[in-house]
């Protein structure tokens, strides 16, 4: 067949080209409109949990809050990718069964619109890692390198979800920051007045992560930092 001649860098880039047929040509996100200071400028956190709705949802809307509350030019939007069909395997150059589908196409679509100044990244912890969701769609970012680095300058962040207060979120953050830096994306912890790496949130308390005060403060000062240093870079 066709497919068995294909090399693994030419079936991404295909890939990729596929994609952008299904979604509308990318934009760079070093391009932005100019404005007299009043455009809206939005941020977008992706929920990288199976599980819709839940803990990491919870806390992805606190993150979210805490950029919208910098300036009435912020808009979030927050994607669940739970009930998705993400195939990592595209990134290895593995093509899609017959009669398969893939969501990711759509999800790309609005991380890299040009209005976009923040990417948040969601993710339960894992045996003090990432979710197999959340790894098979950041392989998949490949296609945004293959396109010439579609993310670059925008400003990201990662909030993560652990069972226990001390159950592998930041080794989880660790692990998404590294390949976030893999697109040129400026990576931004919580900051002032904690300022570690990201938003660190402990499902497993009495009464869920609405009675984590001390997480929950983690990941709205995420959302403050990026909506902060996003306006500072992008106006």
């Amino acid at each position: 067949m066709e497919n068995q001649h294909l090399t693994r860098r030419s079936f991404i880039r295909g890939a990729g080209v596929a994609a952008a047929m299904g979604m509308g040509t990318i934009v760079s996100s070093r391009i932005y409109a100019q404005d007299d200071g009043t455009a809206k400028r939005k941020i977008v956190a992706v929920n990288c949990s199976p599980r819709r709705g839940q803990t990491t949802f919870r806390s992805l809307q606190e993150c979210l809050a805490g950029a919208a509350a910098v300036s009435d030019r912020i808009e979030t939007t927050l994607v669940e990718l739970g009930g998705l069909a993400i195939n990592g395997n595209l990134a290895a150059g593995i093509p899609l069964a017959e009669g398969e589908k893939d969501d990711f196409p759509s999800v790309a679509g609005v991380l890299s619109a040009p209005d976009v100044i923040g990417i948040v990244i969601g993710s339960p912890v894992y045996f003090g890692n990432m979710s197999s969701l959340c790894k098979a769609f950041l392989d998949r970012w490949m296609y945004f390198r293959q396109e010439g680095f579609v993310l670059s300058n925008k400003v990201a962040g990662v909030v993560a979800v652990g069972g226990s207060r001390n159950g592998g979120q930041e080794t989880t953050i660790s692990a998404v920051q590294s390949i976030l830096m893999t697109q040129e994306l400026v990576i931004v912890g919580d900051g002032r007045p904690r300022a570690h790496g990201g938003g660190t949130v402990w499902s497993g308390i009495e009464g869920g992560v609405e009675a984590d005060e001390y997480g929950l403060a983690s990941a709205k000062n995420l959302g403050r930092r990026i909506a902060e240093v996003g306006l500072m870079m992008h106006g």
